[in-house]
């Protein structure tokens, strides 16, 4: 059984093992992205000058083993901002270890810490292993998600 995860603010020299993950991610969703959005996104979560784009790594015994993504924005129908938590990823060999917990237990005390208690996230239907988790920590809503089609 592998130490518990240690959660850490990402910093600017994770960048190799935040794209080691996010490409793991990625791939999950059979989803590519070129690499001006690895860099700007990169960039984007460790600017200390915008609090509102963050991201934490899990660790065990020093080996980056998860990380998770967040944007704080405002919202129409309230007053304080809300905290869209993009991407949450854990590697497979250590799901269950109470790494993906602790990843959102994270996003909750420093969004709540930003003024953002509201915290919110989609997967997809069939990521039935993560939405185990996700009903433990979470609340299913009824939203169906609509994007514009590709112009």
């Amino acid at each position: 059984m592998p130490s518990t995860a240690t959660i850490r603010a990402l910093a600017p020299g994770d960048e190799v093992a935040w794209r080691r993950l996010w490409t793991d991610y990625l791939t999950f969703y059979k989803a590519t992205r070129p690499e001006e959005v690895y860099a700007t996104t990169f960039s984007r979560l460790v600017d200390a000058s915008d609090p509102g784009t963050f991201g934490f790594l899990a660790e065990v015994d020093g080996e980056a083993i998860g990380l998770v993504n967040c944007v704080i924005h405002r919202h129409l129908w309230r007053v304080e901002d809300v905290c869209y938590l993009g991407d949450l990823y854990v590697d497979p060999s250590l799901r269950g270890t109470g790494a993906g917990r602790a990843l959102i237990e994270a996003v909750y005390s420093h969004a709540e810490a930003l003024g953002a208690p509201y915290v919110y996230w989609m997967t997809q239907d069939f990521n039935t292993e993560a939405r185990k988790l996700y009903d433990r920590v979470g609340e299913l809503t009824p939203f169906i998600k609509y994007q514009r089609s590709a112009a």
